[in-house]
């Protein structure tokens, strides 16, 4: 739906143009922008880092059931049938137990990745539209909404990236993260 109303802006904005000989319309690849600042490199290393913790912690867990399954897998054979269920009503559990812890990290981290950028698209939001007044355009189109073709000379993506690692140097995302780790120590 989204996809849809920004294409139906930029054909309405297409079709006025030549009306107006004085449009200037330019584009951005936010995500690339968002890859290319000082603090989106921060916070992907972060949470890159946070990614990596809990896969360890996926990865024990999923070879512990690993363990479990192979010497049922072993054992069954000389297992009475009131044994067997018991163990696999076990490892049915245990396998319960893994998919819901897969899918609490994978909600946590999609959760932190949304904060932590959050604000850096706010940001950059904010600075599109300073170089888009400064540099006269009429419009700026985010990249990734189906844009088929622009003059290069139109893409603003270095200009915002290198306004915002001036204005927002990458050691306020440390200083930001570091007064979180408290916050959540204290949660768990």
């Amino acid at each position: 739906m989204r996809t849809m109303l920004r294409l139906l802006t930029l054909a309405v904005a297409l079709a006025v143009a030549p009306a107006r000989a004085d449009t200037k319309i330019g584009f951005i690849d936010l995500q690339r922008a968002l890859r290319e600042v000082d603090e989106g490199k921060a916070a992907t290393a972060l949470l890159k880092k946070d990614f990596e913790e809990k896969q360890k912690r996926l990865d024990t867990k999923k070879t512990e059931f690993e363990k479990l399954k192979a010497d049922f897998d072993k054992q069954q054979v000389v297992m009475s049938e009131a044994a067997k269920k018991e163990k696999a009503t076990e490892l049915d559990g245990k396998a319960m137990e893994l998919q819901r812890l897969f899918l609490s990290l994978q909600k946590d981290l999609s959760e932190r990745e949304r904060e932590a950028m959050r604000g850096i698209f706010d940001k950059l939001n904010g600075l599109v539209r300073e170089v888009a007044e400064a540099d006269g355009f009429s419009m700026i189109i985010d990249s990734a909404s189906g844009l088929v073709y622009a003059t290069p000379s139109l893409d603003v993506t270095n200009e915002v990236v290198r306004k915002y690692n001036a204005r927002f140097p990458a050691g306020g995302a440390k200083k930001a993260e570091a007064a979180k780790k408290p916050a959540a120590a204290a949660k768990k």
